[in-house]
């Protein structure tokens, strides 16, 4: 069931405008779809949150949100 997620930046400090995080965030939804079975039905990233409407095949869409942010941070 697709679900609609919104994640924020601390303070919601207006961080997304540089082009190398929204990078970051690129490789870290790729790394889901590939490795957690994160599928990604739509997607925006604004200057201080994104939004998403995923579904989570392989698990539970909690535990693949988790390792997205533990992904994202690590990057």
């Amino acid at each position: 069931m697709p679900t609609f997620i919104t994640i924020t930046v601390v303070d919601w400090v207006d961080l997304l405008v540089r082009p190398n995080y929204c990078s970051i965030l690129d490789e870290s939804l790729n790394y889901c779809i590939k490795e957690k079975g994160l599928s990604v039905h739509a997607y925006v990233y604004m200057t201080s949150h994104i939004h998403l409407i995923v579904t989570a095949f392989d698990g539970e869409l909690q535990n693949v949100i988790r390792d997205f942010k533990k992904f994202t941070s690590k990057n």
